[in-house]
């Protein structure tokens, strides 16, 4: 999501962000919003992306600035994008204003990564996120009852709400659909649910089950976007790309998982170690990278890893 600030003698007299897909961008929000358009001549304009320059869904943002006759833009990081890439920031200039570009620079793009993986690696960001027993399992090996049986502690299962609100979409494949029957949703936490994506290559799995019910859009990958005896994760990233998921969490089961992971096709993974044993179960993935950080909640470890 872009943010914009507008500041005028040294006070912020408006602010923006992105609209839902298709409508206003940040700085259309930030100027539209200013009761006196004509301080914006004496302003000055910031914001994190570099200003579209094209028309696409919404007229371009450059065009917009140089209307409103604001003498100077600061931007964080260039849009990579294609039709943009500089574009912005030349038609800025050409008309007359002050342009600035790289101010927070390394902060912006760790920002706009979903961004900026989407248009240049032509698939989502991807977020593997496990929970592991003491012992190294991620589940049992049988269980009475159809529903999860949970690795980590409250907390943790409440912050993995919040990352699922945080992203476009949530995918598992089918076996985790049969054994669990989870309704992948935010419930925990307050905030939007995710898209749910299901692997099902068969298209077997039942309309009863809960992930089809009607608190979320869900997308079903089937026979006609997976071939079975082709790699899973490049199928399944160009699917989601081409339904334009710009990031997902993948939360299981075991084979979904590594095979992201033996394909290279992940950005970060989530994992978290709790103090149970379980004594045999389902294998946790195999991934050997060192954490970046690692955090306490209550009794269970997160560990973060970047695939660099």
């Amino acid at each position: 999501m872009v943010g914009c600030v507008i500041v005028f003698e040294n006070t912020i007299i408006a602010e923006g962000y992105t609209s839902p897909y298709g409508e206003a961008h940040a700085e259309v929000n930030a100027i539209l919003s200013i009761r006196d358009p004509k301080v914006l001549e004496k302003s000055t304009l910031y914001v994190t992306l570099e200003p579209c320059s094209h028309f696409g869904k919404t007229p371009p943002c450059s065009d917009l600035i140089i209307a409103h006759k604001i003498p100077r833009v600061v931007i964080g990081c260039l849009d990579e994008h294609e039709k943009v890439c500089g574009k912005g920031i030349s038609k800025l200039k050409a008309a007359g204003c002050e342009v600035i570009v790289g101010v927070l620079e390394t902060e912006c793009k760790i920002h706009h990564k979903r961004f900026f993986t989407y248009h240049s690696k032509r698939r989502p960001y991807i977020i593997l996120k496990w929970a592991e027993s003491k012992d190294g399992f991620i589940a049992p090996l049988s269980k009475t009852e159809i529903k999860p049986v949970w690795i980590s502690n409250l907390r943790s299962r409440q912050l993995v709400h919040q990352w699922r609100a945080e992203e476009q979409a949530i995918l598992v494949g089918a076996n985790t659909i049969v054994m669990d029957n989870p309704r992948l949703t935010t419930r925990e936490v307050q905030g939007q649910n995710p898209i749910r994506i299901v692997i099902d290559i068969k298209n077997t799995l039942p309309r009863s089950s809960q992930v089809f019910n009607s608190e979320a859009k869900t997308i079903k990958l089937t026979k006609s976007e997976i071939d079975p005896n082709k790699p899973l994760a490049a199928q399944v990233s160009k699917a989601l790309y081409l339904n334009k998921i710009t990031s997902v969490i993948v939360e299981g089961g075991q084979k979904t998982l590594q095979a992201f992971i033996n394909e290279g096709l992940w950005d970060e993974a989530r994992i978290f170690s709790s103090e149970t044993y379980l004594k045999e179960g389902i294998k946790k993935p195999q991934l050997k990278s060192i954490p970046v950080k690692e955090t306490l909640i209550d009794s269970d470890s997160l560990k973060i890893i970047l695939n660099d």
